[in-house]
């Protein structure tokens, strides 16, 4: 079953995204990112999840948008890609957690098993799909006043990518490479033991992503991400 926001959060983003200028951009960024985070903790980091938390917290924000009776065309373009910042930003503290978990199993000799390995890095490469998915979902839903905003970003999304896009692109080629040249035959720990902690490997991912999230929060004055990423390559 797929984890979801809490209902109280949806709530707030529409509330928000219904009273908002599209001066408030900051304000409205880092309240998704905050959101998208708190639905992402103490869940396992599965694709599955990743993709239905991305499809409430977007549909919040166009929903919010829709209701704004201030905005009209670029406004709420802008509202909208503020939103889109706002997940990409959650989902680069979830490309990091990944990083983090794997750089443990790595640090400790193991392979993570070859299946649990590939699908690790799989999904860090769907990380930006996923987000693109959740967009374009939002917008075919959307009534035709907010669909001329949805299309806006969802172009700009298509022809610039994500950050955590990049990111989780750049994270999952290095993994790979840096095991290509281990020497897996100095694990420290015994075949019984890699397995048991690959098949915990989501639930590890979760708990570096709380405390990521805990260390964004008490170091709230950090510069925020760049703007715009290049596209990965595919």
């Amino acid at each position: 079953m797929v984890m979801k926001p809490g209902l109280d959060q949806l709530d707030a983003l529409v509330d928000m995204f219904a009273n908002a200028s599209a001066k408030q951009s900051e304000q409205l960024r880092a309240a998704v990112s905050r959101a998208t985070l708190a639905a992402l903790q103490g869940r396992e980091m599965t694709l599955k999840n990743i993709r239905g938390v991305l499809q409430k917290v977007s549909d919040a924000a166009g929903a919010g948008a829709a209701q704004n009776p201030m905005l009209k065309g670029m406004d709420a373009a802008k509202l909208l890609d503020d939103a889109v910042a706002g997940m990409d930003d959650a989902l680069l503290k979830a490309v990091e957690a990944n990083r983090r978990a794997l750089q443990q199993f790595a640090d400790q000799g193991m392979d993570l098993g070859e299946k649990t390995l590939k699908k690790a890095l799989d999904d860090l490469d769907k990380f930006e799909d996923t987000l693109i998915e959740a967009v374009k979902k939002s917008a075919s839903g959307a009534g035709a006043t907010m669909a001329a905003p949805w299309n806006q970003v969802l172009d700009k999304l298509n022809a610039g990518g994500t950050l955590s896009g990049a990111q989780a692109a750049s994270a999952a080629e290095q993994f790979a490479a840096q095991m290509q040249g281990a020497i897996r035959s100095s694990r420290a720990t015994g075949f019984k033991a890699a397995q048991t902690l690959a098949e915990s490997y989501t639930a590890l991912v979760s708990g570096v992503l709380i405390g990521l999230s805990d260390a964004m929060q008490q170091g709230k004055g950090a510069a925020p991400a760049p703007a715009a990423a290049k596209k990965k390559a595919k």
